[in-house]
């Protein structure tokens, strides 16, 4: 059931303990109003652009709207916080001997970070005004792009990423669902106008119009979310980018803003911000952990993370890390192996490469295939 809250400065005192706990952005949108992004949503997976993504065709349904997945819920609470960098996250694509990991990775993981601050926000939420609630950081099928473009934290830009007037396009989201019949902000009336710098840096040609993503041309996709074998026609295209892409979002026009106004609540690791390629090729599995420790590279596993990483070294024109990749002719893991032999094919005379080949035996059919390609 709808509860009214008879405080009229209710949305005031949400966004006053918001800022409190480190949010910079913080507005309202009506969670029972009608939106497009369901019908985007069923387009999206009618092509096919979600590809391994299974979850996202498995819960189309409570995709489709706020309501869909909760229905008791009657306004939506959208937070966000500013991670942009203090850099130009490009310029490490030029060092090619260095690893490039995206902007949001660099640091502890955002949903651990923001999940406790929107816990806290909640309790005092209800503590203050009563009524149940959800909370949700990125994890749950809840479509927060377009509830945020709705509360006026911003709009979806060509890139399909959100876009704010004061932080760019730099900006994690967290939502709170609530019973609660809170006055909505309403849309912030934003535009990319003719701008279409994000389409056009994109490595891998991802968007097949403005507005539209196909997710298996995407760099982040293709590192983090493809189990096996990126496909041969990306992998010269990802150059040193190991895990995620920052080229769409860090050319946006409007992160000048986002450089001005920005607080440093986020913090890089230094070890993550340009780490050698050789070094990261010698991670076994333990060291792996302990590197990414309460980071969300850890996620995608040690055997991923390598191919990654081999992809780049074939990718770097440095002769000097093919050892790098000939040590892991014998990781155990096949995904690995193929990788390393990609990499070599790319960084030997062909001569050299011919040789190694006899000289090495492979039984997984995968491998061999890559040797044969």
């Amino acid at each position: 059931m709808t509860t009214s809250t008879s405080d009229p400065k209710a949305a005031d005192l949400i966004r006053q303990r918001a800022a409190e706990l480190g949010f910079d952005a913080c507005r309202i949108a009506d969670a029972r109003a009608e939106w497009a992004a369901s019908q985007r949503l069923r387009a999206f997976v009618e092509h096919g652009r979600h590809g391994e993504m299974g979850w996202i065709e498995d819960t189309q349904g409570r995709r489709q709207h706020p309501t869909a997945m909760w229905e008791a819920a009657r306004s939506a609470i959208m937070l966000g916080v500013n991670y942009g960098p203090d850099h130009d996250p490009l310029e490490v694509l030029a060092r090619k001997d260095r690893a490039a990991i995206s902007v949001y990775a660099q640091g502890d993981d955002y949903h651990e970070l923001i999940k406790g601050r929107l816990k806290q926000l909640a309790g005092w939420l209800v503590s203050r005004f009563g009524g149940e609630l959800k909370v949700f950081v990125d994890t749950a099928p809840l479509m927060e792009k377009p509830l945020a473009e709705r509360a006026g934290l911003g709009w979806q830009g060509k890139h399909t990423n959100l876009v704010s007037r004061e932080f760019g396009s730099w900006l994690f989201l967290g939502s709170i669902l609530t019973e609660l019949d809170l006055p909505p902000d309403g849309p912030s009336g934003g535009s990319c106008g003719q701008c279409r710098a994000c389409l056009d840096v994109c490595p891998t040609n991802a968007f097949p119009a403005p507005y539209q993503l196909d997710a298996r041309r995407c760099i982040s996709y293709l590192t983090i979310e493809l189990k096996g074998p990126i496909p041969a026609e990306f992998r010269p295209l990802l150059g040193n980018r190991i895990y995620g892409c920052d080229d769409c979002l860090a050319v946006c026009p409007w992160n000048k803003f986002a450089a001005t106004s920005r607080e440093q609540r986020l913090h890089a690791r230094e070890a993550l911000r340009e780490p050698a390629l050789a070094d990261l090729a010698a991670l076994d599995d333990a060291a792996f952990r302990a590197l990414f420790a309460k980071s969300p590279v850890k996620r995608i596993g040690r055997d991923r993370f390598i191919r990654n990483v081999l992809y780049a070294i074939g990718n770097s024109s440095a002769p000097g890390l093919a050892a790098s990749a000939r040590r892991l002719l014998d990781d155990p893991a096949p995904l690995v192996r193929g990788a390393a032999v990609w990499a070599l094919s790319r960084l030997l005379a062909p001569a050299d490469f011919a040789a190694l080949r006899a000289a090495t035996a492979e039984n997984d059919p995968d491998v061999r295939a890559e040797w044969a390609a």
